[in-house]
């Protein structure tokens, strides 16, 4: 039995960022993932892991991350990275929810930026209204001063939604943020493509998506 099904946003929802940061490194001529690599070392704790907990403003964030950046052979101001989250709704998966929705609960989990991030009066330009009214609950890293892979967000969620982790799928474009969940006895899926996130809900949920 399956109670509630649980999203990420950015990267499941919306096109990855991946494809915006390979551009940009090819454009400007750095090292291959030299962005990924930044955000991946001392994921915990880094300038990344701090913007999205709200713990340093814009200014400090943009000197942590081309320190660290540079530590790893390339400097990158992080004030250019933010840009590129943006990514593009995928109307796909924006219909399996809210077919998701009309049987089941819905919450979303979503490691964001501070209101005062570049380029966005809400923290991230990708949070689109009209999806996000389909979730029953909304948990966002800047708001609440933590973010995945922290294992207490995710028992927030639950809590919130009032069911048994057990009976509930989770949805994440990153293998480190699905772990968590799992460990608590959620069915989780890694979406790589639309097509094969799609076929695994519907194997989840016993509901046609496409």
């Amino acid at each position: 039995m399956l109670d509630a099904v649980i999203w990420d946003f950015g990267g499941v929802l919306t096109s990855s960022p991946f494809e915006a940061f390979a551009r940009f490194e090819t454009e400007r001529g750095l090292p291959t993932d030299i962005i990924r690599r930044t955000n991946a070392a001392n994921h915990l704790e880094n300038a990344w892991a701090k913007f999205e907990r709200a713990e340093v403003d814009i200014e400090t964030f943009d000197g942590l991350f081309a320190a660290e950046s540079r530590a790893l052979g390339a400097e990158v101001s992080g004030k250019d990275v933010l840009p590129l989250l943006s990514g593009d709704l995928r109307p796909e998966m924006v219909e399996a929810l809210r077919r998701i929705k009309s049987k089941f609960k819905t919450g979303c989990i979503t490691n964001n930026l501070p209101a005062n991030a570049s380029g966005s009066a809400g923290g991230r330009t990708l949070y689109v209204a009209e999806v996000m009214v389909l979730f029953d609950h909304v948990i966002e890293s800047a708001k609440i001063g933590l973010r995945k892979p922290d294992p207490k967000i995710y028992q927030m969620m639950v809590d919130a939604l009032a069911v048994d982790p057990k009976r509930c799928v989770y949805l994440d474009d990153l293998g480190v943020n699905l772990k968590p969940a799992r460990d608590m006895g959620m069915t989780t899926i890694k979406v790589v493509s639309t097509k094969q996130a799609l076929a695994e809900l519907e194997a989840a949920t016993g509901l046609s998506l496409q």
